[in-house]
């Protein structure tokens, strides 16, 4: 049966199927959305609920812990964790990849409405939550400045002009509004004059809540006319404020202005923000887990200009960070060298056969099947991104090989004196089955990629399956196209051709010679294999180990830290000394800085700084960028920055310091705090470590109060009353609400204290009493200073701590990663006290588990599949015997170029499993044929076919080899994302190609050997 046979027949037909699927494929180039990489990232929410003025205890025991219980009750939890603060409780939740994000957000809302009644009663806010990752950068950042207008008028505007519409737009997750100048009105009392007139805090609250009221008030419905009722019931300003009436003393009105200063100013005074150092309202733009990057930044850059338009003129709003154009730039890049991989496979193939026409079918087959491929990569949702333009550019090698074998066979019977067209017909019967025996293996090395579990597999399905659907067309085209186009283009042969010097000719005769060498001594032979075989497996043990290449995507992002006990005023003196120090670097474009708790940020010792590079090409790396940052942050003394490249790929789930975090957990907190302390202690004395820390064991100062209750129950104090006046005193307490059609504004209420003399902090403070009178507040409490956690960690409801960490220059995280279990061992870790890795270092060990069972299950399909199809035990471990020396090759090639073996290193080994059986088969079904049809013996049969099939193999190995060369030395935007894959490619070609020409058919042999031994002893058994 000759499956060509009427594609060659009928060319017009033929080519007018090719040109409907380059149309197609045109098509579907322009409908398919861009991205990063392939979206895989789970389904995640973030809850935040701001409860002002309470400590993290009080947060987490009032608010973090009744929510948790409701949503540790969702089917379909991965991950909670949780961290309360001064003010903030923020809970993480993560769950399984099998669950909508939909579904998520629904659960979610169930359960934060069936904990509404166990929060407490004066909670300003309401939990809330987002459908975002908190460890994802901003995908867009703006930033909102004036001249003329002050920040509480940005802000204001920001929130209700920007961010709600914004939010609005498909695949925004969150926007975070950074600057803390939301519009307040702030009642800041003078308790000295407040306690002249017998009066506490507790009275001020009481009037200014009485005095501001918006509520429904009825109507008058009569006989002709109706007529709704209003009122001036609400205090709109701060000018309002000041003339109120609290109470009435002597017969004399008490008036605000008399005990307090009311200003118009923000709501919390201990937020702040910059743009390159100038005070500004920041939005940060955060996407939804899933949603493609560029298509939610497009719709929003979309909409800009008419947000613009109804913002005051004065007002400037820019984008300050845009993470899509390093996504741009890199899938760019990716196309460039897709299309130098093209070019370079097609010149190796002028090279070899030195005929035009030859050349052309090559050159037009590969960029259809890699067109062809866009079209049913559109049909399975998929985008145009790195990991799907690095297999198309893998491809190409696979692809060219298909077009080499069957040209090369086709000329082979063209010189033998056949026209073209019989050529092409018996060239195209004899090699289709080999055609459709390369696709198949190929195919089946990426089986196992599909099975791969977790964020990673789903990370590299698609890369598989555009790679699988490639390798299809490619028969597809190989088989209809390629002989017609032969049958049409290839000329015959000419008697000049018989004498002219072939320098490949040449070649294959040394080749020839010293395969009969070889042949000759195959016990050395095999010997060598065995050796090459054991150094593969040594040198795997020992390569440095790691998990993800880190990207220079031109941003980075910092975390700035100073001591757990720093006041907000000389945390923000201190960032910006430490931005203005930043701004000098050469490399820094433009930067927003942040200060201050919110949802992205726990405390106040910690600030945020988003920096972009320039160009790639006008700058170092940003490796050496972060060293040169990290080493200028000596001039700003108290502060530590913390800087990490911005990732394509976030696989943790929340904000830190560090790349790399080790989690803790326990049932008691002292016991976990005890071993988090030696564990820390002991990795800062490790050299494989830096930057060795843990929020959880930061201490902050507290001021404990100690009520003395007898006292207070003899003059009818409750401990309510004494909380409510310290609240008032010291909490920013939001007393009130202004209710406008647009915003809705906050009464907060404060006093007037002296924060750097801690002795005099109770004195004028008066707490009501149950005769009607006031009593001091020092009358009946003593305080001291003592140390308390700046936040309280848990996962899954449970103590948690975390340790995070940084690599030493010239550490691998695999070694950090063996390293760590044996710090556990060596200082005595009870089993009490729980160690996981978490985020990319929890998938990095998931991983190296799962390399050998990769790399064993590629070859067990590979193994069955040939089986099958060649209806042997024997031969598919001759094919499979070139596996060591390509692994060997892509090894030492990763070593020599000091890369490490990681996660895309593996799937360029996987790969070769693939490129260099191609190879085998290539050879070992010529010599199965000869034996077959000529009866030839298996020694002459393997070296007959290893002489007639050098050239294909080298071409294609070549082919391969230079089509792998863009993705090795690539420069361009997120290239670091691509070297291992072609390093691995190129190493594994050039050591494996050197070997297995000459090993294989001495491996060939000795497996006839052992078949026709059992098969010799199996005809015994019978007689």
């Amino acid at each position: 049966m000759n499956i060509s046979r009427p594609f060659i027949e009928r060319p017009i037909a033929t080519t007018l199927l090719m040109v409907a699927m380059l149309l197609v494929g045109l098509l579907a180039y322009h409908l398919l959305p861009v991205s990063a990489l392939p979206e895989v990232d789970y389904p995640t929410i973030q809850v935040y609920t701001q409860y002002p003025g309470a400590s993290p205890d009080v947060t987490s025991s009032s608010i973090t812990s009744p929510l948790e219980r409701q949503f540790g009750e969702m089917p379909g939890l991965k991950t909670m964790n949780s961290t309360s603060s001064n003010g903030a409780s923020v809970i993480t939740l993560q769950f399984d990849l099998s669950l909508s994000l939909d579904v998520a957000e629904q659960e979610v809302q169930a359960a934060i409405n069936a904990s509404a009644s166990f929060l407490p009663a004066n909670l300003p806010y309401p939990p809330v939550y987002s459908k975002v990752n908190p460890a994802d950068a901003p995908v867009l950042t703006l930033s909102l400045t004036s001249d003329v207008l002050p920040l509480t008028k940005i802000e204001d505007l920001a929130d209700t002009r920007l961010a709600q519409k914004i939010s609005q737009i498909s695949g925004v997750g969150l926007v975070t509004i950074s600057g803390g100048q939301r519009p307040a009105v702030r009642i800041e009392t003078n308790t000295s004059a407040l306690n002249s007139l017998g009066m506490s805090l507790d009275d001020v609250r009481t009037a200014l809540g009485n005095a501001n009221v918006n509520q429904a008030k009825g109507n008058l419905d009569g006989t002709v006319q109706a007529y709704s009722i209003g009122a001036n019931d609400q205090l709109q300003s701060a000018e309002d404020y000041t003339g109120l009436i609290i109470a009435y003393k002597n017969g004399a009105p008490i008036r605000i202005s008399q005990i307090a200063h009311s200003i118009q100013g923000p709501e919390n005074i201990q937020q702040a923000a910059w743009t390159n150092g100038t005070p500004s309202i920041v939005l940060n733009i955060q996407r939804q887990p899933g949603a493609n990057v560029i298509d939610v930044v497009d719709r929003i850059q979309k909409l800009l200009p008419q947000l613009r338009a109804g913002l005051p003129a004065t007002l400037k709003v820019d984008v300050l960070t845009d993470r899509t154009q390093t996504i741009r730039a890199s899938v760019t890049d990716v196309q460039y060298e897709l299309a130098t991989a093209v070019g370079l496979v097609v010149m190796v193939i002028f090279l070899f056969l030195r005929n035009i026409p030859a050349t052309i079918i090559p050159a037009v087959t590969v960029p259809l099947t890699l067109v062809g491929t866009l079209a049913i990569s559109y049909l399975l949702g998929f985008s145009l991104n790195n990991l799907t333009l690095m297999s198309l550019t893998v491809a190409t090698g696979f692809i060219v090989d298909d077009a080499i074998v069957m040209i090369e066979n086709i000329t082979r019977y063209i010189e033998a004196g056949d026209t073209p067209l019989d050529a092409a017909l018996k060239g195209a019967k004899q090699i289709g089955f080999t055609i459709i025996s390369l696709s198949v293996s190929l195919i089946a090395v990426m089986i196992p990629l599909l099975f791969m579990g977790d964020v990673v597999g789903r990370l590299f399905r698609e890369f598989a399956l555009t790679l699988a659907v490639a390798i299809v067309i490619s028969a597809l085209v190989c088989l209809t196209l390629t002989p017609m186009m032969c049958s049409r283009m290839l000329k015959s042969h000419s008697a000049d051709a018989e004498h002219k010097a072939d320098f490949f000719d040449r070649i294959n005769g040394h080749y020839v010679q010293g395969l009969d060498w070889v042949l000759e001594h195959r016990v050395l032979t095999l010997i060598s294999v065995a050796i090459t075989t054991a150094l593969t497996f040594l040198i795997l043990f020992v390569m440095p180990k790691g998990f993800f290449p880190v990207q220079d995507t031109g941003l980075l992002e910092g975390i700035s830290q100073a001591a757990p006990t720093i006041s907000f005023q000389e945390m923000a003196v201190k960032q910006q000394q430490l931005v203005t120090q930043i701004l000098k670097d050469p490399a820094v474009t433009s930067l927003s800085s942040f200060v201050g708790i919110d949802q992205t940020n726990p405390t106040i010792n910690q600030g945020s700084i988003l920096i972009n590079l320039k160009d790639k090409g006008d700058r170092s790396t940003s490796e050496e960028v972060i060293r040169r940052l990290s080493d200028s942050n000596a001039n700003t003394p108290g502060m530590h920055l913390f800087l990490h490249p911005v990732q394509d790929l976030t696989l943790d789930d929340s904000i830190s310091t560090t790349t790399y975090r080790l989690g803790l957990q326990a049932t008691d907190p002292t016991v976990l705090s005890l071993w988090t302390g030696k564990l820390i202690a002991a990795l800062k004395k490790d050299p494989i470590f830096a930057d060795v820390q843990s929020q959880a064991s930061q201490q902050g100062n507290q001021i404990q109060l100690t009520f003395d209750r007898d006292t207070a129950s003899r003059l009818g104090v409750t401990p309510q009353a004494i909380d409510d006046v310290l609240y008032d005193a010291f909490g920013q307490r939001q007393v009130s609400t202004i209710f406008t059609q647009l915003n809705q504004y906050h009464v907060v209420l404060a006093a007037d204290r002296d924060p750097d003399n801690i002795s005099t902090m109770l004195n004028g403070l008066y707490v009501d009493t149950a005769s009607g009178g006031v009593a001091p507040l020092a009358s009946m409490a003593t305080m001291q200073i003592i140390q308390a956690p700046v936040t309280i960690n848990r996962e899954g409801q449970f103590p948690y701590a975390d340790v995070s960490f940084n690599l030493a220059p010239g550490n691998t995280l695999g070694a950090a990663v063996s390293r760590l279990t044996q710090v556990e061992q060596d200082i005595g870790l009870p089993s009490t006290v729980q160690a996981t890795l978490e985020g990319s270092a929890a998938t990095f060990q998931s991983s190296l588990s799962n390399e050998a069972f990769l790399v064993a299950a590629a070859i067990i399909v590979v193994y069955l599949m040939l089986g099958i199809l060649y209806e042997s035990f024997i031969h598919p471990v001759t094919i499979l015997s070139t596996l060591p020396s390509a692994a060997l090759g892509a090894l030492l090639a990763l070593l020599i170029t000091g890369t490490q073996f990681d996660i895309i290193g593996l799937i360029g080994i996987v790969l070769l499993i693939g490129i260099v059986m191609k190879n085998a088969i290539m050879m070992i079904d010529f010599a199965l044929e000869m034996e077959r049809n000529e009866g030839a013996t298996p020694l002459v049969a393997i070296r007959r076919a290893a002489e007639l099939r050098f050239r294909p193999i080298l071409m294609t190995s070549m082919a391969s080899l230079f089509g792998a060369v863009p993705l090795a030395f690539g420069t361009g935007m997120g290239s670091e994302l691509r070297h291992p894959l072609g390093i691995t490619i190129i190493g594994g070609l050039l050591v494996s190609q050197l070997l297995t020409l000459f090993s294989t058919p001495v491996i060939y042999l000795a497996m006839h050997r052992i078949e026709g031994f059992f098969g010799r002893r199996d005809r015994l058994v019978e007689e």
